[in-house]
């Protein structure tokens, strides 16, 4: 009996300890669906300045040591014919910057910005939404990008949610004006809610796709209506866990009708944005059907819409694939899919998407040798999907960071003009592959070269000497312009 005590009190014990922990990860307190007032007065005014402390970021200079100037990125200064500001389109992500706490699934928020009130009201919101314009002015940027849900709390019916998303876009609408101030781009968050989670575009239920469907009508509407210039499709739950329990050639003929009546509906409503998908390979879902750059461009062919959509390159997502940043850029670019960039990075020590900021610079000139290389990346620009480290905790620190970010991104581009204009990687890569300048290259090229003719070649050749590629060479000369 007292044996049967002991194991009664010990498994009780453990579940506490449970409960407790759960408690200790769990989100801040939200306001309910109903917004009755119970969590918040139902105010968003805020006396004063979100920043107070935060001057307007300005350019100083490479010698500069202050953390709150650019150093390397001078907006209106012209490189190749076209600014700098022009060059980047910088954007800040408003789900990272305003919606994130630092929390993970090991332990509780670490942010409490002074602003937040503990809720999800609709007031909450707007104030959130008065803070993001001012940091945007604060940093000089005139881009930003959100899913419909973080910036408007979700409601007890789609009607419900639309008419929270509305009196938050109006608010949008009007701190716009007299402003440069414009979403780069906006999108349906089809991956939080309970619903989703067998996918939207992708699920097993009608019902949800249908949901969806409507969410993503909505979503795009309001882009439209602040004049943004893109709208993205990431599919965090267009994929599978398992193939045991999935009709995969279904799923994927349904998701290219759901992009077929995006299409369709862009078209209907006069919305001139270009439309973009966001490959990546996992996570959430064990597999992602935008898996990368080149599964996501052999799909659109498949289905005919190619000419419908461009790409979204997160560098993140790249590694996460197994692939660089680089290459993922030069494969979009390469299938003339280049359309935006989500500027992050991961951490070559984690298994998942970390969303830090990019401050790599040898990486940075990379992607900058692919945007040169692709005429820019208008009506993109570099989204900064980009999130401050648990530990970091100062309102300071939003603003250290995208200055960072901003600054390596415009190093790279100078460093990447100095390797272009010098020319020597330029010249390595035309003489490794100078034989094609032969006439059998140009006849192989042009497609008039058949097996026939080229054994006949062959033999005359004899056996090909193969020319170093100097890679140690391309490796020195891209260092050096560092």
């Amino acid at each position: 009996m007292i044996q049967t005590m002991k194991k009664v009190e010990i498994l009780l014990l453990l579940l506490c300890l449970n409960a407790a922990s759960f408690l200790v990860s769990a989100d801040p307190p939200t306001c309910p669906a109903d917004l009755g007032g119970k969590c918040s007065d139902g105010s968003d005014d805020w006396e004063g300045e979100f920043f107070p402390e935060i001057p307007q970021i300005k350019y100083e200079g490479p010698s500069s040591k202050n953390p709150l100037a650019y150093r390397w990125y001078n907006a209106e200064e012209e490189i190749l014919g076209k600014k700098m500001k022009d060059w980047f389109r910088f954007s800040v992500a408003f789900w990272h910057t305003f919606r994130g706490t630092g929390g993970d699934p090991f332990g509780a928020a670490t942010k409490y910005w002074p602003w937040e009130d503990g809720t999800n009201s609709v007031a909450m919101a707007k104030r959130r939404m008065r803070a993001n314009f001012e940091f945007l002015k604060k940093l000089g940027v005139d881009w930003w990008c959100f899913h419909d849900r973080d910036i408007a709390p979700d409601g007890n019916t789609l009607e419900e949610s639309n008419k929270n998303l509305d009196e938050v876009i109006e608010l949008a609408k009007e701190l716009q004006k007299g402003s440069k101030i414009r979403p780069l781009w906006g999108t349906a968050q089809l991956f939080l809610h309970p619903r989703y989670m067998h996918g939207g575009a992708t699920s097993s239920e009608v019902g949800v796709y249908a949901y969806a469907a409507a969410q993503v009508k909505k979503a795009m509407e309001v882009t439209h209506y602040l004049g943004g210039e893109n709208y993205v499709f990431w599919g965090g739950r267009e994929g599978y866990q398992t193939l045991l329990n999935t009709d995969m050639g279904r799923e994927l003929d349904h998701m290219a009708r759901f992009f077929e009546a995006a299409v369709a509906y862009k078209k209907k409503i006069g919305f001139n944005g270009t439309l973009l998908i966001e490959p990546k390979p996992q996570e959430p879902t064990k597999h992602q059907y935008d898996w990368d750059a080149a599964t996501a461009a052999n799909f659109l062919r498949k289905y005919g819409l190619i000419d419908e959509f461009k790409l979204n390159i997160e560098c993140n997502h790249a590694t996460l694939s197994g692939h660089t940043c680089h290459h993922e850029l030069e494969t979009a670019r390469l299938n003339g899919l280049l359309g935006n960039m989500d500027a992050n990075t991961g951490d070559a020590q984690t298994g998942w998407d970390t969303d830090q900021f990019l401050t790599d610079v040898g990486e940075a000139t990379m992607v900058m040798m692919s945007v040169i290389r692709n005429g820019g990346i208008a009506p993109g620009g570099f989204n900064f999907d980009a999130k401050l480290r648990r530990e970091s905790t100062d309102v300071e620190d939003l603003f250290i960071a995208h200055i960072s970010g901003m600054d390596t991104i415009a190093r790279g581009l100078r460093n990447a003009v100095k390797i272009l204009e010098e020319g020597r990687l330029s010249e390595l890569v035309r003489k490794r592959y100078s034989s094609w300048d032969s006439e059998i290259g140009k006849q192989i090229e042009e497609g008039k070269a058949d097996f026939e003719y080229l054994e006949k070649k062959a033999k005359e050749f004899g056996e090909p000497k193969v020319p170093s590629a100097k890679q140690e060479l391309a490796e020195m000369i891209f260092q050096s312009a560092m």
